[in-house]
């Protein structure tokens, strides 16, 4: 098998193996409360500094369109979960930030899909596998350049 194939394979088993983990993610996933891309948007920011994004750094870290992000701040910031902040260094940027409610609502949420992702991921790999797979994972985005 070529270099290009081995690539390929590997890029066809990880992708494959994504689809199937993220359907069933999506179907566990205990969204009475917010959805799954709002805990990908909350999730984001709970990890930021202070909690603390610039927008168009937060649309390059979720798996949403620009506008769909920019739409769903609107919705998340009329619940009280974020704010829309100006950005201090550049008056044409905005910074969003996670509020101690939305982290609330996202932490209660995390718990569950945790006890999911567990029950998934790590009934199916052993511990071994498991920091394998985060080493190549983090390699390989690693590799990509920067945005």
């Amino acid at each position: 098998m070529s270099d290009q194939a081995r690539s390929v394979a590997a890029w066809e088993a990880l992708f494959r193996a994504q689809v199937a983990v993220m359907r069933r993610l999506g179907a566990d996933f205990p969204n009475d409360e917010i959805s799954f891309n709002e805990y990908d948007v909350m999730f984001t920011l709970s990890r930021a500094q202070g909690r603390s994004l610039r927008l168009r750094d937060l649309n390059k870290s979720v798996l949403l369109t620009q506008p769909s992000v920019s739409r769903m701040i609107d919705r998340l910031a009329a619940r009280g979960f974020v704010e829309k902040l100006p950005d201090p260094r550049d008056a044409r940027g905005t910074i969003i930030r996670l509020t101690d409610v939305g982290y609330d609502a996202f932490y209660r949420v995390a718990h569950v899909h945790g006890e999911s992702i567990h029950r998934i991921v790590g009934d199916a790999l052993d511990g071994d596998e498991l920091a394998t797979l985060t080493a190549l994972c983090t390699k390989l985005r690693a590799a990509l350049p920067v945005e």
